[in-house]
């Protein structure tokens, strides 16, 4: 005869081998990885971009009343956006300079699109301090290089936005853009 104990009468085998401390096991487990869920999805989504935020990565520019030898001013993400068209004078003074001979050596081709030489797009922040430099709007000095000239320390840049003199460390930085036609950008 077989001694039955306590805990065979509180957790007696069921037919298929399930007791029901099995059943209670696999409910608690699944009930703590339902909370854990409701508490992780909120704090993951809350780490998310908000709306504001991606509405500013990129923004799209046309081009085309862009003038041979004019700039214009646009702003991406809360800084000033350059965009110039370089004229085929500006284009030659740009690639004569020795590259060697520059501080942050970069050639027009490095700074510029493929098939797009005369469209130069930089941020327009002064890589000292992040004054805005100077050299987009009509009669605006442009320095001695022809390019953009920053008024708070006197830094020059030339037409390819290369840092030629002054403090500024290197050259106005440029942003990933794509040309979406001919004649659009976007930038971001």
């Amino acid at each position: 005869m077989t001694e039955i104990t306590s805990t065979d009468m509180l957790d007696p085998p069921v037919a298929d081998g399930v007791r029901r401390r099995d059943f209670i096991n696999i409910a608690a487990v699944s009930a703590a990885g339902v909370g854990a869920l409701a508490v992780l999805v909120p704090l993951i989504t809350q780490m998310e971009p908000s709306a504001d935020v991606l509405a500013e990565s990129s923004i799209d520019v046309d081009l085309a009343a862009i003038m041979p030898g004019q700039a214009i001013k646009k702003i991406f993400r809360k800084q000033p956006l350059f965009l110039r068209n370089l004229t085929t004078k500006e284009i030659a003074e740009a690639d004569a300079v020795p590259v060697a001979s520059l501080r942050d050596p970069q050639t027009l081709a490095d700074r510029t699109k493929p098939g797009h030489t005369n469209w130069l797009i930089t941020m327009g922040v002064c890589t000292h301090l992040g004054c805005v430099p100077l050299g987009t709007g009509q009669g605006e000095p442009r320095g001695e290089f022809g390019g953009y000239f920053c008024p708070c320390h006197g830094s020059q840049y030339d037409t390819a936005a290369r840092i030629r003199k002054g403090p500024a460390p290197k050259n106005l930085a440029v942003p990933d853009y794509i040309f979406t036609t001919a004649t659009t950008v976007k930038v971001g």
